[in-house]
């Protein structure tokens, strides 16, 4: 991946980018095109959720290589979610409200009438507020945005780490070369 300019690469293992075609190797039951099942565990283990139950708030973040795909898949998500949730609402609301107009049309008694009345308002509310709002079950406080700055790997730290371990086993070995010449 050019991370400073944009531009994504593919592992050339996996995936043949000049004639758009998988070229993993598998074992049965699994085909080179990966199925939705494995990009799902690929894609959850890039996605993290908080929620906050003081506030009710709801953090989702994405990391990946790439901070541009990152925040696409983020507005992507959340865009679908809304969506999805919105169009569930008012086909329920619709199915409910059909219910209920046909519920008073078999009656004629009038205090069901007004009850029946009063529970296709809900059901009507429930569309109009579902078509008005373009972000229905997640609003965004903070859009999605793109880091100036890298977040892993923490390279300096892997460095002093490593130069640490590699120093105590080298001191490790040499006591223990040291210990059995002169036993």
């Amino acid at each position: 991946m050019g991370y400073k300019k944009n531009i994504l690469t593919y592992n050339k293992n996996l995936y043949d980018e000049s004639n758009d075609n998988w070229v993993r190797v598998v074992e049965l039951p699994r085909k080179a095109k990966p199925s939705m099942q494995e990009a799902y565990k690929e894609f959850i283990q890039i996605v993290s959720t908080n929620n906050d139950i003081d506030t009710g708030m709801v953090k989702i973040s994405i990391e990946h290589i790439s901070p541009y795909i990152a925040k696409q898949w983020l507005s992507w998500l959340v865009e679908d979610i809304n969506k999805e949730m919105k169009n569930r609402d008012v086909t329920e609301a619709i199915r409910s409200t059909e219910f209920l107009t046909s519920q008073l049309s078999q009656t004629t008694i009038t205090d069901i009438q007004s009850v029946l009345y009063k529970l296709i308002e809900e059901q009507a509310k429930t569309i109009m507020f579902a078509n008005v709002r373009d972000e229905y079950v997640f609003k965004t406080i903070d859009p999605a945005l793109i880091p100036e700055e890298k977040s892993r790997p923490k390279r300096p730290l892997i460095v002093i780490l490593g130069t640490m371990l590699g120093g105590l086993i080298g001191v490790m070995v040499i006591l223990i070369r040291h210990f059995y010449r002169s036993n």
